[in-house]
């Protein structure tokens, strides 16, 4: 079956399964326009290439679904994971074909019209500016129908890559299927209209949607709308300072970049609505001054939030920048950071033996998994080729690789929106992210754990969490019988110069609290180069309480010489206590951290706990130790009093009210 019509003759050639990492045929590194990372266009040309390629054996026969090989499917079912791999490979197919300009040796064309064609073949059909029929019944019982699009499924999501392709493929796909095919996957899309999302960034899936349709004239009207409504419903979300929650409360993650603020602007930019691209394009630019700061030297995205299997997809926002004119990078920054972070994971194992991309980080981890990942959700990767829709010749491509910030000096950055405080070292190319105001839900059906890419204190590029089930590290709390207190209810506290700070309850778990305790913890991070004072003070805990410091989760034994070291030394109201048992971490097959230990005295001020962390790969660090001295202790005017010197006689200081509120000076 193909779903093109008989003027087009598709040019076909063999699929070959290359494995990105070791086997794919790159062209040579260019170390005149790109010194940092060597790539240019054609090496991501050439990767995405090798991805396509790669998939295209596991297609059905029809070609509608990609049914990946995995023993892990998402709770949406294998028919849904199938749409799931046709829909974000089509995806990837749109940049590599939209940015040729048509060009399309490879055939992509005719194998995705093909399951255009097949997916939707039992469906009714919708003709332009009509109302939908009543006898169009998605979903029917064919071997590759389509899933139907419904309230809060997955089709909806897959629904907005599909439409996508569509929209920037149009001219050479959408204008020469068959003219039943184009009926068919219009009335298939026009359920995305009205179909309701769950409360997140899945508002914007019936807005990717309905710019398609009304730019097709498929009822156009109530495309428009659903464009309308989609938009307005992430408006409260939007925090100021170019950051967006995903959905009500503060989930702050990689969804800003590669969705919350992906979907407006490139509908504005699509649609050549000024007014509407003006608002979501400042926006992106005051994000990208922040987001830019996320990545390593190495190329790595700082590694926080969900989703990340999505890996290279945080490349998105940074071409989103330059392709809308909305961005503050100079073009060689912009180039470096996102080909930084498609050759970070390409050459760090993120594609098995087959080229398929795994779920995981760099191999396969379920760590960084969810309910509703599935073994072709990885390919939401494809965003991260936004790039291509540049043409050749635009400066993102011709000019020379700028150092990233991190590669520049040491910074620390206050980011309001999100109440974080970013610390990178150019010495190492490590980037730190000390959370004061991100949290998140806990897994499905389990209150009593805190989501490990959320509610730590702390985040790097070369570090990850300890997984669900595992002690915390970056955490600090209350132990009671093998269990530590939640991070639970974050309140942020502000963030400035070298500081940030929040206080949050700190649930007991598997214990009722004591008649009359309930527990805050007040917490203080003060940085400086590679060095961070923690500081806590908890109020309404009961006397005898234990309590834990947690540091920086690094390998064990490390990798390498200039692998990360994790440091932590307590220095008031704490004594070291070893370390929490190993783990594996998205970084590491067994990772340790250290900890410290202390108790409550239930004095009516409360109690403070300091100390001194270091996460660094720098192997000439100076002793920590020797950086910094502090003293702690309750002042005349009834707060508590922290004094911090650092190792050239620069001092801070923080005050902590009895309400909780900290000033620090």
């Amino acid at each position: 079956m193909t779903g093109l019509a008989p003027r087009l003759t598709p040019h076909r050639t063999p699929h070959r399964t290359p494995s990105l990492a070791r086997h794919l045929a790159l062209p040579p590194e260019d170390r005149d326009i790109s010194p940092r990372t060597g790539w240019t266009r054609a090496h991501w040309e050439a990767a995405a290439d090798g991805l396509l390629a790669a998939v295209a054996p596991y297609a059905t026969p029809g070609g509608a679904l990609y049914p990946l090989p995995g023993d892990r499917p998402s709770w949406s079912g294998p028919r849904s994971d199938g749409l799931e791999g046709f829909a974000r490979t089509f995806l990837l197919a749109a940049f590599r074909i939209a940015g040729a300009r048509g060009a399309d040796p490879g055939g992509l064309l005719e194998r995705y019209a093909d399951g255009l064609a097949t997916g939707t073949a039992h469906l009714g059909t919708v003709r332009p500016g009509t109302a939908r029929p009543s006898t169009a019944h998605p979903g029917g019982d064919g071997s590759e129908d389509w899933p139907r699009i419904t309230d809060r499924g997955q089709p909806l999501v897959e629904s907005a890559s599909i439409a996508l392709g569509l929209r920037l493929t149009r001219p050479w796909l959408w204008d020469r299927l068959d003219d039943g095919v184009r009926e068919r996957v219009g009335a298939w899309l026009v359920d995305a209209l009205t179909a309701e999302p769950v409360p997140s960034n899945w508002e914007l899936f019936p807005v990717a949607v309905g710019g398609f349709l009304a730019e097709a004239g498929i009822e156009p009207e109530a495309a428009r709308a659903a464009v309308a409504r989609g938009l307005a419903r992430i408006e409260p979300w939007y925090t100021g300072d170019g950051w967006y929650s995903d959905g009500a409360g503060r989930a702050f993650d990689y969804y800003n970049g590669w969705a919350l603020h992906l979907y407006p602007a490139l509908e504005a930019w699509l649609s050549q609505d000024d007014e509407r691209l003006t608002r979501y394009g400042r926006r992106l630019a005051t994000h990208l001054a922040d987001y830019a700061h996320l990545f390593g030297a190495d190329g790595a995205p700082l590694h926080q939030g969900r989703s990340l299997t999505y890996r290279f997809a945080a490349a998105a926002p940074l071409w989103l920048g330059a392709l809308t004119g909305h961005t503050p990078l100079d073009p060689g920054t912009t180039r470096r950071l996102a080909s930084g972070a498609l050759r970070h994971f390409l050459d760090r194992g993120a594609t098995t033996d087959r080229g398929l991309l795994s779920l995981g980080w760099y191999g396969p981890y379920d760590g960084v998994l969810q309910p509703y990942s599935g073994p072709a959700s990885p390919y939401w990767a494809a965003k991260g080729f936004l790039g291509l829709l540049l043409p050749a010749d635009h400066e993102v491509w011709t000019a020379r690789e700028e150092p990233g910030p991190a590669e520049r000096a040491d910074v620390t950055r206050a980011v309001p929106g999100p109440n974080w405080l970013l610390q990178s070292t150019a010495g190492d190319g490590l980037v730190r992210l000390h959370n004061h105001g991100s949290e998140h839900l806990p897994p499905p059906g389990d209150p009593d754990q805190d989501d490990p890419h959320y509610a730590r204190l702390a985040y790097s590029t070369a570090t990850g969490p300890f997984p669900y089930g595992v002690a915390p590290d970056n955490h600090f709390g209350l132990v009671h019988g093998g269990r530590i207190s939640l991070r639970t209810a974050l309140e942020p506290l502000g963030a400035g110069d070298g500081w940030a700070a929040s206080r949050h309850r700190a649930r007991l778990v598997g214990e009722e609290p004591e008649e009359g305790e309930e527990v805050c913890v007040t917490s203080l991070v003060l940085v400086r180069g590679a060095v961070e004072v923690r500081i806590h003070l908890v109020t309404g805990a009961a006397p005898g309480r234990a309590v834990r410091q947690t540091g920086w989760a690094v390998a064990d034994p490390p990798v390498a010489e200039e692998g990360p070291r994790s440091e932590l030394l307590p220095l008031h109201g704490l004594m070291k206590d070893g370390a929490l048992p190993a783990a594996a971490t998205a970084f590491a097959r067994r990772a340790v951290s250290p900890a410290l230990a202390g108790e409550t005295t239930g004095r009516a001020g409360g109690d403070l706990f300091l100390c001194l962390a270091r996460l660094t790969a720098d192997a000439a660090a100076p002793p920590l130790a020797d950086l910094v001295r502090a003293a702690a202790g309750p002042a005349g005017d009834g707060t508590h009093l922290v004094t911090v010197t650092w190792w050239d006689g620069e001092v801070r200081r923080a005050r902590f009210g009895p309400s909780g509120a900290v000033r620090v000076e």
